[in-house]
């Protein structure tokens, strides 16, 4: 059976919602981060796992680098193609499970960011991704990883909410899968014009920081340092994200 993430509909119907001008905007800015935190310069390689819409992969191109971005919809690498195009920037793209994405081109890193880690069945999945980027990578290679944590899950966990967005109302619904294991997401959209509705549940893996760290460097990295965000926070009480930079 098909897992969630690889029914294309559910993209497509969602995706006005997930990338909406705000998170465009954040793009460059996330770009630039990665570039830093990963010590890059113009023509170094970057591998993009789980680009979407290409918002990040773009910018990174804008910068001089050599971008694959890897994606499993082939609707949201269309979209990456035309943005590029009308940015004047070369993309590589690949559709692709990750867990299962291989190259013979070696990265001088890699990022997975925007919070798309964690939504595979098992831990053991999950993992088969972490060790496919590392295979890519050359030796000493970075990788970024930024994702909800356990601990960011806790601190800003909220029941619902809704909110307007794209012509429809948003609703969502959140619960807690056993020990904070997981988060359960309800989404239901209400088109405001003709209000049909379609809704949407998934799960995704909650990792503490230290763990997931830990299992980083049991799947192909040698170092793994943790932050609360992208200009080196400290990953503390105060931490709105988590981002992890590795290196194999």
């Amino acid at each position: 059976m098909k897992e969630w993430f690889e029914d294309e509909d559910f993209w497509l119907n969602y995706a006005p919602i997930m990338f909406d001008e705000q998170h465009w905007a954040e793009a460059a800015g996330i770009a630039e981060a990665c570039t830093r935190l990963a010590g890059l310069k113009e023509s170094s390689s970057i591998l993009d796992a789980c680009c979407a819409v290409g918002r990040v992969s773009v910018e990174l191109a804008k910068q001089g680098l050599s971008v694959t971005g890897v994606d499993l919809t082939q609707a949201y690498l269309a979209t990456a193609k035309e943005t590029a195009e009308a940015e004047g920037v070369a993309l590589n793209l690949v559709q692709k499970d990750m867990r299962r994405f291989t190259s013979r081109k070696k990265f001088d890193a890699a990022i997975n960011v925007y919070n798309s880690f964690g939504y595979c069945n098992s831990i053991a999945e999950d993992m088969k991704i972490i060790r496919q980027i590392s295979k890519a990578l050359k030796k000493g290679g970075c990788f970024i990883l930024e994702c909800i944590s356990r601990e960011t899950a806790i601190r800003y966990f909220t029941e619902g909410e809704w909110f307007k967005r794209a012509g429809k109302t948003v609703l969502t619904q959140f619960t807690v899968e056993g020990a904070w294991e997981g988060l359960r997401s309800k989404w239901i959209l209400i088109d405001d014009g003709d209000g049909s509705r379609i809704e949407h549940e998934f799960v995704q893996r909650l990792y503490s920081a230290a763990e997931l760290r830990d299992m980083i460097c049991r799947n192909g990295f040698s170092s793994a340092q943790v932050y609360g965000g992208f200009t080196n926070e400290p990953y503390d009480y105060s931490a709105k994200t988590m981002v992890i930079v590795a290196v194999k």
